[in-house]
């Protein structure tokens, strides 16, 4: 397939497309067998025996391309591994498909026979949160598996823009023998890069030159498989891995320059803002200024325009080539009524010029699971995600109106303690998003109980502020009757599966400015226990964070999504001829991860239970899971502290 492809093509190009014939027979090198593969692999489904990528830099006809050609070749071990009969690899408008093969390879009476793939599927990529994109994924399946059988596939994409190259990866989910990225280019193309996670300098890199080109080679070999565990913070934080930029380079003795610096990425992404928004537009003019009627200071109407945005713009992610940098007009998004980040950020700017209002611009910014700084990595890598940032005098305000419920204020959750390259025209200044406190995002409640033998009759109201209520609010969305009302029991189940939720209203569901409240009443049979003359209650019917526990052979860090904070109040009026034979003792403890404090208190017939938690760290790194697994076993040991009242 790939010799009669090149048989069409000019000399020129035919030069271009031969790595991808070296690659891969550079690659296939000897291989072991399945038996001695098994005496060391043992107890795995399937061995990666190479990954290899490799770029080729260089400039054509007075123009930098870039071609990279992946090699990737795995080994069934075991019978369950014969199920895993598929692979696919990605491609796009700016990262466009050339050339691929692949085949299995299978015994065949002591020598290795090649089985072409034949079935392939084109589908759609999918992101999350992303409704269209021009990424496609070329589905593979091997034929003829077989523990020992071998999968083998080629591909040759040529990337349009020299300013996206893509990450290379020293990992998978399966052991591997060999991971090699390597970067072949000319003399007078200068490249830089940035290696992640190897503290112990175990990618092994050199550096050679042939035939008039420049050679780079990072090699890892015997790659433990990457345990995925829930609550990771992104790949990008513990997987080893490389991103290979392209400085500068030169034709007819003139240097171009493309990526170093945050000055240059800057450059890059300010020729797609540049001419954003120039022209007035009539609709949407005449809407900011209905809307900003009467308002007085520029926070109020940027506040104004924000909330419109959120209730008026449907977020809906449109990418296609270059659309997944360029904002589209205001005017365009306005008439749509909807757009992905980037438009969201461009109405939102244009309507604050609109209504007089300075110092509203497009930023970019990176979500929680890239890593990266701009010092880091000055790439288009280290961001994915647009938004509007208003400078209130020294007062940084981050207008993210892609998730619907965060009230005016706060960022988004998910660009907490990330930083912002904020656009200025020909300058730019960088910013750090803040963490949102614990008690900005606490929910707190009162819970009301009587007893009647061993049942519970009781009501309550729990207000959610910040994070907590536009979480909480996001999932609820617009489910109504039967389905509302199981959400909601949910929400708020005390003491156990015999939980009777009775009733319940809403309050604030719609005004952001406030917390989201919700007011129940319910029943809860056998919760009390009575032995002879004794009643026992446990006070704690909601058990804040015990459940979240870290596993002890747990490698990656723990992301939380923000810190919340818990603060409930349970008063339980003492039945008629009971007194309190025992009070529990107070609890409080206060360390780098958590804050509690437990107070019980009997006063004019009540028994209160007083429980604040907050949470201190948005990310528990591996030294803090001591600690964290402390603090929880602590954590439990007071929520069993029991109430004894005794029949008098």
């Amino acid at each position: 397939m790939i010799q009669m492809y090149l048989l069409k093509l000019n000399k020129k190009y035919l030069a271009a497309l031969l790595p991808l014939i070296a690659l891969q027979a550079a690659a296939q090198e000897k291989t072991g067998t399945f038996a001695e593969y098994k005496k060391i692999y043992a107890d795995v489904n399937e061995l990666v025996i190479s990954d290899k990528s490799s770029y080729d830099i260089f400039v054509d006809n007075k123009k930098l391309r870039v071609l990279r050609n992946d090699y990737y070749e795995s080994m069934i071990m075991s019978e369950n591994g014969i199920q895993n009969n598929e692979e696919d690899f990605s491609y796009s408008e700016l990262v466009q498909l050339k050339e691929y093969e692949a085949f299995s390879i299978v015994n065949d009476k002591g020598k290795d026979r090649k089985i072409k793939v034949t079935q392939t599927n084109e589908k759609q990529a999918r992101q999350s949160a992303v409704f269209y994109n021009d990424v496609k994924e070329r589905q593979l399946i091997f034929p003829n598996l077989e523990a020992g059988a071998r999968k083998v596939y080629t591909v040759q994409t040529e990337f349009l823009d020299p300013y996206l190259l893509q990450s290379f990866i020293f990992g998978s989910s399966y052991p591997m023998l060999n991971a090699t990225l390597e970067v072949r280019t000319d003399k007078d193309i200068t490249i830089g890069y940035r290696i992640f996670n190897d503290p112990g300098n175990t990618i092994e890199f050199s550096k050679s030159e042939k035939k008039g080109k420049f050679i780079y080679r990072w090699t890892l070999k015997d790659v433990k498989a990457v345990k995925m565990e829930p609550n990771n913070p992104g790949f990008r934080y513990f997987i080893p891995h490389i991103n290979v930029y392209v400085k500068d380079y030169t034709i007819d003795s003139k240097k171009i320059n493309v990526l170093d610096d945050t000055e240059k990425l800057y450059d890059y992404y300010k020729a797609f803002t540049k001419n954003l928004n120039k022209t007035d537009d009539a609709e949407l003019k005449a809407i900011t200024t209905e809307i900003t009627a009467g308002l007085t200071s520029d926070t109020e109407k940027v506040k104004k325009i924000f909330y419109w945005v959120k209730d008026n713009i449907k977020y809906i992610a449109f990418e296609n080539g270059y659309e997944g940098f360029i904002p589209r007009e205001a005017a365009l998004v306005c008439k749509r009524k909807f757009g992905d980040c980037k438009d969201m950020a461009s109405i939102i700017s244009a309507m604050a010029t609109y209504a007089g209002v300075k110092n509203v611009t497009v930023s970019w910014v990176g979500t929680r699971d890239i890593p990266y700084s701009y010092e880091e990595l000055s790439t288009p890598a280290v961001d994915n995600h647009m938004i509007a940032v208003y400078n209130d005098n020294g007062n940084y305000v981050f207008l993210d109106a892609t998730d619907r419920e965060t009230r005016y204020g706060i960022p988004t959750a998910f660009i907490q303690d990330k930083e912002v390259l904020i656009s200025n025209g020909d300058t730019y200044k960088i910013i750090r998003v803040p963490v949102v406190p614990a008690e900005n995002n606490e929910a707190a409640g009162v819970i009301k109980l009587s007893l009647d033998k061993e049942k519970i009759s009781g009501s309550g109201s729990i207000n959610y502020r910040g994070y907590s209520r536009s979480n909480i609010l996001s999932q609820l969305g617009d489910a109504s009757g039967k389905t509302r009302f199981e959400m909601i029991k949910s929400l708020v189940l005390m003491g156990s599966n015999k939980f009777y939720l009775k009733d319940y209203t809403e309050s604030n569901v719609s005004d952001r400015d406030k917390p989201y409240q919700v007011n129940f009443n319910f029943e809860l049979d056998d919760y009390a226990i009575q032995v002879d003359k004794e009643l026992y209650i446990n006070l704690f019917m909601d058990r804040a964070y015990e459940k979240l526990t870290l596993e002890p052979d747990r490698v990656t860090a723990y992301d939380l999504d923000y810190l919340s904070a818990y603060n409930t109040t349970y008063n339980l009026q003492i039945p008629q001829n009971y007194s309190v034979k025992y009070l529990p003792e107070n609890f409080s403890l206060d360390n780098a991860v958590m804050k509690a404090d437990f107070k019980y208190t009997n006063s004019g017939g009540i028994v209160s239970l007083a429980a604040k938690i907050e949470l201190k760290k948005l990310l528990l790194e591996k030294a803090d899971f001591a600690l964290w697994t402390e603090t929880i076993k602590k954590l439990k040991s007071a929520y069993t502290q029991t109430l004894i009242l005794i029949q008098k």
